[in-house]
Formats: C-alpha cells, structure tokens, sequence
C-alpha cells in the first residue's frame, strides 16, 4: 500500500501540499543544497528519511546519516539503493550510534564542517511519559542531548541548522510537549551564533510508532484494531514531512518556527473517519466491537472480509483532543508562503538561561525522591503555560 498516495487521496489533494513553495524556492533551495556536506541526526526514522529523500532531489555532495536504530538505517540504504532514479552521493554514510556519544563527536570533527545539519532523533510518543523512569530518558533526549550537540556546533557552525519539533509545543498538556517548547527555545537561545530554525507540524500519516502504522500492523498479523473516537489530528503524508522540514531548514531565518497552513474548521480530521476507507482500500468492511475483549475474540470475522474495531473515549494523561500550530502569544506571518506559516523569533523573550536550566535538571533526576509530579512543577516554572493533563491512566493500558 502506497500511504503517501492514500492520505493524498484522503485529504484531497492532487499533490504535495508543499508542492507550490517547492517550486517557487527551486533555486534557492538547490543552491544551498547542491553539491553541500548535510548530516542528518535522527535520519532513520520516518521524518529524517524522508528530508533525506527531499534533500537528495538536489544532489549533495555528501550525506552522513546518525540513528540508533541500525536495522532503520540498513533499510533506508536498501530503500535508497533500490529506487529508481534514486540520487545517491558517492559519499554516503550511516552509522548506528547515538549523537552524544564520543564517536559520533569523533566522526563530526572527521567529516565536518557541514554546511547542514538536521536533527530528528528525539522522543516524540506521549506514550514515552508513562512514569519517571522513561520521563527522564524523555527530557535526556529533547533537552540534554541536544543542548550537548549544538555546543558542538559552536566549533565549526553550519550555514543551516534545523531541529524538529512538534504541534505539542503549543499549549503543551504533556511532559514530551513541554520538553519540545522548552528544545525550542534552547535551539532559539543558539540563533544569534549560527542559524537556527524548527518547525512543528501535523501528524504525519503512517509514520513509525504513529496509530495509523499501528493499524497496518494489526491488519498484518489479524489483530483486532483500538482507535479513539474522539481525537482530531492535522495530517501530512511522510514526503510531505521531509519537504516541510527541509524548507523551515534552508528558507528560514534565523530563529523562526515553521508550521503547516492548515484550517482549525476544514481540515482536522477525526481518527475513527479515517478507518473506514482505510480498511476499504484493504479490501475490508469495519465491523464496531463494545470492547477490546469482543474485538479479540472477533478475530475469526476478518476471513469474511469484516473487521474487528473497538472505537473508545479518550481517557489518558497528556493526551491533547486537536492540534494547534501557534498560540495567542505568538507573532506569526501567514503570507510569506503558499503552504506554509512562520513563527517569528520576537516571539520568545529569553526567559529561559539554559547555562543553569540543565545543571538544574540534572540536579533534579539524580534525587532518589523526584517524582513524576516535581518534573512537572520544574518544567510549568519554565514553561508558563504547560498545563499539565493527569488522569492517571496511560496508553499502554489500551491496545
């Protein structure tokens, strides 16, 4: 199944959403992408493969993956390698390790200067804040870890870094969100010394962990499928996040957020709508469950052709019910570009001095007694506007 091509269909859309400013920018993007040195963090993952993907349209001289994940990074070389037309540099790496270790600050000094670097390796998953023990691997990541590489960066500075976020930043009602607005304004903070942008978007349709790639997954081992019936998302296709993520990369000013241009009334949809005609390009009817028990023992009803959905009302901590790209607070241009729309850095008001903020948390995870609950008090004094939603409940109850 093609997912890029069905969430297209989906939504309506005949191409990319970004295919207008991709045109419009051509030039601009090519000279700063052609024959550059790019190292992609993070680049196994469904987003960073496919700014890879974006990237590679305008053939750069060298390409130097980072990812953890090493059985992702033999993949997107066989995906690579395997499609047609592909342009692949003669110089192209990728390297299973994480980006604080002292290896990688090794192959950074080897390879470098880059003219780009761009970071997708963080927790994104409101699931990864079920107790402190994954909180604080959460905040190591989006906090920790990358104040630690863009130090680094301060050696030799690219023309273009980029660092993922999240539509979670805004409002954020989840510890991941708080951690993705507090990364902001620490990349933000590093905007003066080189140049520095983000961008937070929509759900990205089948992306790796994501409840749409759940679902394919169920379908491929006949489980039953658990969807919300009550959340609305905003969606992008996977080609559509590398192509949103490598324009905020190049055609930002220092310091900007981009985000989607999408409408709260006309364009979110609800994850139980989107089921249907998924299971229909399947070639499957839904069959609604009570509950998960009835699902499971449902099972037998997929050989007809039907299969076994429980729909279910959102109940767990940190789970926001729609998206939003910005906040009242924030100043923000929607003209610059066709399809996409810019935070500016006038925004943030250097409330946060990062030279004591990380020594702080350190401070507060070594204590024996820290509790899910301090975290939350440390990061609402950071991020006045984290409301944390607590209900006891967590995702890895449901199926």
């Amino acid at each position: 199944m093609n997912t890029d091509r069905f969430i297209q269909q989906y939504l309506g859309r005949k191409e990319s959403m970004f295919a207008a400013d991709l045109r419009n920018q051509h030039e601009v993007l090519s000279s700063n992408i052609k024959g550059k040195k790019i190292m992609v963090i993070g680049g196994a993952g469904t987003i960073g493969s496919s700014f890879i993907k974006a990237a590679l349209v305008f053939e750069p001289a060298m390409v130097v993956v980072i990812d953890s994940n090493e059985n992702g990074l033999t993949e997107l070389v066989r995906d690579l390698r395997s499609t047609a037309g592909q342009f692949v540099p003669a110089d192209f790496y990728t390297y299973p390790l994480s980006f604080d270790q002292l290896a990688f600050t090794k192959l950074f000094r080897f390879y470098g200067p880059f003219d780009i670097v761009a970071n997708f390796a963080a927790h994104k998953h409101v699931r990864s804040e079920k107790d402190v023990f994954s909180i604080e691997a959460l905040l190591e990541n989006n906090v920790m870890k990358a104040k630690g590489l863009l130090d680094l960066l301060l050696e030799n500075p690219p023309a273009h870094f980029f660092c993922v976020s999240t539509d979670k930043a805004a409002n954020p009602v989840n510890i991941m969100g708080a951690s993705k607005k507090m990364m902001e304004e620490l990349i933000l903070s590093y905007s003066d010394a080189f140049k520095t942008s983000t961008a937070r978007f929509a759900n990205v349709a089948f992306s790796n962990g994501s409840l749409l790639d759940g679902f394919l997954k169920r379908i491929e081992k006949e489980q039953p499928l658990s969807c919300p019936q009550d959340v609305t998302r905003f969606f992008v296709s996977p080609q559509e996040s590398g192509q949103i993520c490598l324009m905020a990369c190049i055609l930002g000013k220092s310091g900007e957020i981009f985000f989607p241009k999408l409408d709260m009334e006309k364009d979110l949809v609800n994850f139980a709508d989107i089921l249907p005609p998924l299971l229909k390009q399947l070639g499957y009817t839904l069959h609604t469950c009570a509950t998960e028990e009835e699902a499971r023992f449902s099972t037998s009803l997929i050989a007809e052709g039907k299969y076994p959905v429980y729909f279910f009302k959102t109940d767990t901590s940190g789970e926001k019910l729609y998206e939003e790209f910005y906040t009242e607070a924030e100043v923000y241009d929607l003209n610059r570009f066709h399809a996409l729309g810019v935070i500016d850095k006038k925004t943030f008001h250097d409330r946060i001095s990062f030279a004591s903020v990380i020594t702080e948390l350190k401070e507060l995870l070594a204590r024996p007694d820290t509790q899910k609950t301090h975290i939350v008090a440390w990061l609402k004094k950071y991020i006045p506007e984290f409301d944390h939603i607590e209900t006891g409940l967590g995702l890895d109850k449901k199926m």
